[in-house]
């Protein structure tokens, strides 16, 4: 099976898809803190230590995966979205991967005039992040896949949630959006192409 490198599996998105995905394929994973390091290594991970905002560790990373990994990027946080996955994409363009998805948010790229005012304020400088990490990816070389999932709520995966190629808001589960991207990549379908992702189960849903 191809190797999987996930950015930002220590946590959230990222951790859900590592335990979805640990069993059927191999996995690397660069990681920053210790205690999540350690935990991903017990679950059957090859770890990396170190920041996606460090060329030499993203580097580490790309080579230890391999020329045919794919890469999956969760990275969240509004100052440094943008440029770790700019280096990501950058190195995985250097070190000869092909793919990658990248998970982002609802409102970002063609999709920031349909966030309300409120949310602007609330979200706006990590949805530009994010938005930007868009950009670079789109006009990279690699196949990226780009997912826009609604406000993320923890829980057990309902198996309801929506993968739709037009605008939507509403809520998604971490777990339901983990579900989505092992689905992607186990069916080779999604490249080039843009998705929101909700839950119409979940109480908020727009279409």
């Amino acid at each position: 099976m191809t190797t999987l490198l996930i950015f930002g599996a220590g946590s959230g998105v990222g951790a859900e898809l590592a335990a979805l995905c640990v069993q059927e394929r191999p996995l690397v994973a660069l990681i920053r803190q210790p205690e999540q390091a350690n935990a991903l290594r017990q679950a059957g991970v090859t770890v990396i230590e170190g920041d996606a905002l460090n060329p030499q560790d993203v580097l580490l990373a790309c080579q230890t995966a391999g020329a045919q990994a794919q890469i999956v990027s969760t990275l969240g946080g509004k100052h440094s979205d943008y440029h770790a996955n700019r280096l990501i994409i950058d190195t995985a363009e250097q070190t000869g991967i092909r793919q990658m998805v990248l998970v982002t948010s609802i409102g970002c790229g063609d999709s920031w005039s349909t966030l309300s005012d409120r949310a602007k304020q609330a979200f706006g400088q990590a949805v530009r992040e994010k938005s930007l990490a868009e950009s670079w990816l789109q006009t990279s070389t690699l196949q990226g896949c780009i997912l826009r999932p609604g406000g993320l709520t923890d829980g057990e995966a309902t198996g309801q949630a929506q993968r739709l190629e037009t605008e939507a808001h509403g809520r998604i589960r971490r777990s339901d959006v983990a579900l989505h991207i092992q689905q992607l990549l186990n069916s080779g379908e999604g490249w080039d192409k843009i998705y929101a992702l909700l839950d119409p189960s979940l109480a908020g849903a727009r279409f």
